[in-house]
């Protein structure tokens, strides 16, 4: 085996092997070469090579997304790095362990006018659990800040950054390391409630006839049968969860938006919870927002073991544990007692439903339409990822089967990275995966294609209205010319030729007898993955989707 000869390389891969990460996603360049070369050479780890480097940290958020351990990802000096912060940003607030590490020019050469140069120390620090400036040469302290920024992106679960500066000669190798790596150990912090505060909340939880859990973005299967089964059997609880909650039983609200969108005040008072517990990430509805900012609870619980947010205004305590365990604690302390809270979501639940389904029924193609054909068609067992903006809230409309695994960006809810991190994704989960996706979202991605591990079983639904539909569906905008251009950003262009230029297979539709045929044929096995391009009007979205909540009372 070969090791890079520049002393301060060896001493980063070797903590990286010390520490058990694996993945290690490489933009190609000059100066991270010791890098490249040391982590290419040693088995141990899988590499993989994406020229762009945006798309090249979606991916290796995907995969970290799917493994729930850091992976590394790696870029040349200069304004590289800058191209990784998107997905440093998603990482932060989606609270996914990445490890970027940033090759750089010798502190010397910075600000001299020197090429491919800039001021690369701390220059991800407002999204970052720690920054490891390091000197050129191999120390004792260059090690403590590699292990700490190793250490920190496990325990904090987000990303950390490493900038390295490396001095030429840089492709020189040797076949025995020169350095004495110091690893360190961190240990993992379990965290319990103490047993005051378990009684002190039982107490409200046991008198308060109006409780609200509220989940935000969960993984699959991180809450117990049994704790599902208790909070949907408890006459004064009501669980609202969204499409990314991956959480499912059949008195939870699993449509927010459908449910509250046509409440009277009369409603919102009756509605009004006495406690809202809130567990998991972020939030896609907005409306369950300005609810509670408008008719807040008297206390708002967060049930996190890193993080709470004061998303409503209303935050009155953290529990500073994972919510699986934070229910074991609490449960067996709680008694359920009369109220009608439940059976009033499950009343409304009903009623939307019915509204739902008459609606549905006579709908003409739209991109609403075409998302109910398209949950028709899902197969039973899928790992689905979803673009943001409309693409995300289309489908908070629909029951999606319970065992379809569904992922989306939802730290920084951009439109930047989705594709990118579906790949990842689908490669680490092994899994048949789809990407439903918006068309601005999949073409601002393209080069995510650019890609030579994309598995065979990925497959891609664009739904193309030629423009941001999102901004249609937002209150306030005018048709004009402005509009068109600045904020739909219209266009004509499909995915077609970028289909064959990537070798993906293409197949395309325009009205509701066309879909139905493509999808029947879209999920089945193929030996190159798959692009279905959706074509709807571009100008009825908005007016239908408005129809819809208005007629759901």
């Amino acid at each position: 085996m070969i090791y890079p000869k520049i002393a301060l390389a060896q001493s980063i891969i070797e903590i990286c092997h010390a520490k058990g990460i694996q993945h290690i996603v490489i933009a190609p360049g000059s100066r991270n070469a010791p890098l490249t070369i040391g982590f290419t050479a040693n088995p141990y780890f899988t590499c993989y090579s994406i020229a762009d480097e945006r798309c090249a940290a979606f991916f290796a958020l995907g995969i970290a997304q799917q493994i729930g351990k850091p992976v590394v990802v790696i870029c040349t000096s200069g304004s590289a790095v800058l191209n990784f912060y998107p997905a440093v940003a998603e990482a932060f607030y989606s609270m996914i362990p990445l490890v970027i590490i940033s090759a750089d020019r010798p502190k010397a050469m910075v600000d001299i006018g020197d090429g491919q140069t800039i001021r690369q120390e701390n220059v991800l620090a407002n999204h970052t659990h720690f920054n490891a400036n390091l000197t050129e040469m191999a120390s004792e302290e260059n090690d403590f800040l590699i292990n700490e920024a190793f250490n920190k992106a496990f325990s904090k679960s987000g990303p950390t950054h490493i900038n390295a500066p490396f001095e030429e000669p840089l492709y020189e190798t040797i076949s025995v390391p020169t350095v004495d790596t110091m690893i360190s150990t961190f240990g993992k912090v379990y965290k319990t409630i103490p047993f005051e505060d378990i009684i002190a909340s039982t107490n409200i939880w046991n008198t308060a006839r109006k409780k609200m859990v509220l989940v935000g973005t969960l993984n699959p299967n991180e809450l117990d049968v049994s704790i599902i089964n208790h909070l949907a059997n408890d006459p004064s609880v009501v669980v609202m969860t969204e499409t990314t909650s991956n959480l499912h039983h059949a008195s939870f609200l699993n449509n927010i938006d459908a449910i509250i969108t046509p409440f009277s005040i009369e409603d919102f008072e009756d509605f009004q919870p006495d406690i809202v517990l809130t567990f998991g990430g972020m939030i896609v509805s907005k409306r369950i927002k300005a609810f509670l900012r408008s008719y807040p609870p008297t206390h708002h619980w967060h049930v996190d073991r890193l993080r709470a947010y004061n998303t409503f205004g209303s935050l009155t305590y953290h529990f500073e544990v994972n919510p699986n365990d934070f229910f074991n604690q609490f449960l067996p302390y709680t008694k359920y007692i009369q109220s009608n809270y439940h059976d009033l979501g499950l009343r409304i639940k009903t009623l939307r439903k019915e509204k739902h389904t008459t609606y549905m029924n006579r709908l003409s193609f739209c991109d609403f339409k075409a998302f109910e054909l398209i949950v028709n068609h899902l197969p039973e067992y899928l790992h689905l990822q979803v673009g943001n903006s409309s693409s995300i809230r289309y489908l908070q409309l629909f029951d999606l089967p319970n065992k379809v695994e569904v992922f989306c960006n939802r730290g920084t809810s951009g439109i930047d990275g989705s594709t990118s991190t579906a790949i990842g994704a689908a490669l680490a989960s092994e899994k048949d995966t789809l990407l439903i996706t918006g068309d601005v979202s999949f073409f601002y991605d393209s080069n995510a294609l650019w890609n030579n591990y994309i598995p065979k079983n990925f497959k891609i639904i664009i739904i193309n209205n030629g423009g941001g539909g999102i901004f249609r569906i937002l209150p306030g905008h005018e048709e004009n010319e402005t509009f068109h251009t600045y904020f739909e950003t219209a266009h004509c262009l499909t995915a077609e030729q970028l289909a064959t230029m990537f070798r993906f297979g293409y197949r395309k539709a325009s009205s509701i007898e066309t879909v139905e045929k493509e999808l029947k044929v879209f999920f089945a096995e193929s030996e190159v993955p798959q692009i279905l391009e959706i074509f709807t009007p571009t100008y009825e979205n908005d007016m239908l989707l408005k129809e819809y909540f208005r007629r759901l009372n």
